[in-house]
């Protein structure tokens, strides 16, 4: 309990300070406001109070939580990834992206079972199966584009979600009928662990070296996505487009054009995604509740931003299995489960656009 004896006098501390700040001001209009957000603080001062403790008492264990829930929560943002890609150029919050996931793992997986049942080589089939599967999901780009999104050009936001959601139906249904329904293991990266820091903590850090090959590819992910936001006129037409429909319209922008392109980069980011948690989990049609997963990560990032959804996999990876094995022991377990959606909500409540989002005002 040592840790709660550190913890606790900041966060009483905090309370009482932010208290003597609202009866000091005497705003009426901002004293729920600052009650919450005080709140909020002392809470996390309790939380970061007890883990610091906890760092000192095992510096080892504690690096070794911390670098596997960094790890983790990169995976995570390779799921969110497409989600912003998608708001961020279309303005449409993409339900299906789950869905778009099990599509391209089940494609690679059973492609590349295929191969190799021809006797073809590894290094041939792996990319042959990766390309058929890029095939796929400029398929999935192209049908709905054409059949589901332009013929609901220009309505509303909550239609064109709706639009989504009946996607993901139709892709989860198909995927399995065409690709079948088991759990197929994929095995394009290693699974096992390093063990660094033998020398510094006894046992070592042990850090999986598939965690690792994610954190790479989100990294790489990342850079070509802003480059191609920022620097390319296809990506500057996106985000017109993001901006407003007509608009882009009245310039020239061929609407359609510019959905299946984000549609298709936001299919070959799946792609990426099912590699990674194929090789993690097998590929199984679990992976669609990634979906579910993302959200949180979404909301603490913010839902137009790239870096965000990095950002906030970090936290919500780091938070969630710091929580589970330390928090665990005080209050049960299971907390790996809702933690994620505890801390969105904090953040819906200090900062509603998200750690990196548009703040959008609009005047009357």
């Amino acid at each position: 309990m040592s840790g709660l004896s550190f913890a606790i006098p900041g966060g009483i501390g905090a309370v009482l300070a932010g208290l003597m700040f609202v009866l000091l001001r005497g705003d009426r209009r901002s004293v729920v406001d600052t009650i919450v957000h005080v709140a909020l603080a002392a809470v996390t001062a309790v939380f970061l109070g007890y883990l610091a403790s906890r760092a000192i008492d095992n510096p080892g264990g504690f690096l070794e939580i911390l670098v596997g829930g960094l790890l983790s929560g990169v995976l995570y943002s390779l799921v969110a990834l497409g989600f912003v890609l998608i708001f961020k150029a279309s303005g449409v919050f993409n339900y299906a992206q789950g869905a778009m996931v099990l599509v391209a793992g089940l494609a690679l997986v059973r492609s590349l079972d295929y191969l190799t049942g021809l006797g073809v080589a590894n290094i041939v089939a792996i990319p042959l199966a990766i390309l058929f599967s890029g095939a796929v999901m400029a398929l999935c780009a192209f049908v709905i584009e054409k059949w589901v999104l332009r013929p609901l050009l220009n309505q509303d936001g909550l239609t064109l979600f709706m639009s989504t959601i009946g996607a993901t139906f139709v892709l989860e249904g198909l995927a399995q009928m065409v690709f079948g329904s088991g759990v197929y293991p994929l095995r394009l990266f290693p699974t096992d662990a390093w063990i660094l820091g033998e020398g510094m903590f006894p046992g070592g850090i042990l850090v999986n070296k598939l965690d690792v090959w994610g954190g790479l590819i989100a990294a790489i992910l990342v850079v070509a996505l802003a480059a191609f936001f920022q620097y390319t006129k296809t990506g500057r037409a996106l985000r017109a487009v993001a901006d407003d429909h007509a608009a882009a319209q009245s310039v020239g922008i061929p609407i359609s054009w510019i959905w299946f392109i984000v549609w298709l980069v936001a299919g070959i980011v799946a792609l990426v995604a099912a590699t990674v948690w194929g090789t993690k989990l097998g590929v199984q049609f679990s992976i669609v509740f990634l979906a579910l997963k993302a959200l949180p990560v979404l909301i603490i990032g913010g839902f137009t931003s790239v870096p965000g959804a990095i950002v906030g996999g970090l936290i919500v990876g780091a938070g969630e299995k710091l929580a589970e094995i330390y928090l665990g022991e005080l209050i049960g377990g299971g907390i790996e489960y809702w933690f994620a959606y505890v801390l969105a909500l904090a953040v819906l409540l200090v900062r509603p656009q998200g750690l990196y989002g548009e703040k959008i005002i609009e005047r009357i």
